[in-house]
């Protein structure tokens, strides 16, 4: 959601603040000032000053305004109207796997705070609370939290969490079984007014699609987008997507669970699930032309286009239902300073965003191979 400019509460225009000064002026001693005068030297010296003054008080009343507050004045505001704070960063989680090198028995106590990291040491997490291995048994998957909050936590692949950083009695070896997710770095200012804007839906009781959406999306400000349907009555199915085009892993998915199936914020009537939407794989094939009179440089224009397509598919993959449309990639690329555009794929396709009440899956565009060729000149 882009958010409007400063609001002008008072003209700051020096040209018309001077243009009243000296009318003023003239007016009051009945002679005009002359150019480089002492008199219009002062005058313009004042101008600076109230213009300054203005453009202050421009800046303080936007500050009083939701859509154009920034910083500490936003969240004032955020907990003033909206009854909401700014999602704070928030640290990754991953599950781990402990195993003994031998079954005990006793029972082993893996102690909250125990350590591991990936090969190279540099990111770390640790165990959120005691866990416990069981007599006669061997392993015990523990949640773990990254100990720096924000995305660098993120994206590490089951399997590359192998060190154990502080090793307990009987420790054999240890394992990520999923891969770590859920950082977030602390909602911007645009994120979080939109996030305060969506909060007004989250006042109805009444299972209101914006209210899922609302709680969804306060889980994490890596969440690109939400899609809530209901295949049948009482049953709800919320899809996430989050910003890198990928659905939302495991931990994501426990997260948001979790914040809409809340006693407060569930009608007791609804079932409420978070499923995964069909990928679609789509590719792009096109070949574009220059024209021959253009005034831009065939390397201005090249960088150009692909810079296009990249923003194409990031646009076409960041909206669940969104249809495959190349019209929109001919836009995007005739914009970029292409003459014309000759797309073989993708084709315009349907994509299902689950509003038919059929309980069909919605389905997410998903980028493939991606051919992109400059056909060269050509003449108007």
């Amino acid at each position: 959601m882009s958010r409007p400019s400063n609001y002008e509460f008072i003209s700051a225009n020096p040209e018309v603040i001077e243009q009243d000064i000296t009318t003023m002026y003239t007016a009051l001693t009945g002679k005009e000032p002359r150019a480089s005068s002492p008199e219009k030297l002062f005058i313009q010296w004042i101008v600076s000053i109230i213009v300054q003054a203005y453009a202050r008080i421009n800046i303080a009343g936007n500050q009083n305004i939701p859509s154009r507050a920034t910083g500490a004045n936003l969240d004032a505001l955020g907990e003033l109207y909206f009854d909401s704070t700014r999602p704070e960063a928030q640290a990754a989680t991953v599950t781990m796997r402990f195993t003994l090198s031998a079954a005990q028995s006793s029972v082993v106590v893996i102690p909250a705070g125990t350590r591991v990291s990936a090969s190279n040491g540099s990111i770390v997490f640790a165990t959120e609370e005691e866990a416990h291995i069981p007599i006669g048994e061997t392993t015990v998957d523990v949640k773990c939290v990254c100990e720096d909050a924000g995305t660098i936590g993120n994206g590490i692949a089951a399997g590359n969490i192998v060190t154990c950083v502080d090793p307990f009695p009987y420790y054999s070896s240890c394992v990520n079984i999923d891969a770590s997710e859920g950082g977030a770095d602390a909602a911007t200012d645009d994120e979080y007014y939109e996030l305060m804007v969506a909060s007004e839906d989250a006042y109805s009781v009444a299972g209101a699609r914006g209210a899922y959406e609302y709680w969804a999306k306060s889980v994490s400000t890596e969440i690109e987008d939400v899609l809530v349907t209901s295949p049948t009555p009482g049953v709800v199915h919320i899809f996430v997507l989050m910003q890198d085009g990928n659905p939302a892993g495991t931990e994501i998915k426990n997260a948001v669970l979790a914040a809409c199936n809340d006693d407060e914020v569930r009608p007791l009537t609804d079932q409420v699930a978070v499923e995964d939407p069909a990928l679609v794989t789509f590719n792009v094939n096109m070949t574009y032309y220059v024209s021959r009179t253009s005034e831009t440089s065939m390397t201005e224009v090249t960088n150009a286009v692909n810079e296009a397509v990249e923003n194409y598919i990031k646009w076409q993959t960041a909206k669940i239902g969104r249809d495959l449309n190349p019209s929109k990639l001919i836009q995007m690329v005739v914009e970029a300073g292409a003459k014309r555009v000759v797309v073989s794929s993708p084709v315009y396709t349907h994509l299902e965003d689950g509003s038919d009440g059929t309980g069909t899956t919605p389905q997410l565009a998903r980028i493939g191979t991606k051919t992109v060729t400059n056909g060269g000149y050509e003449d108007e």
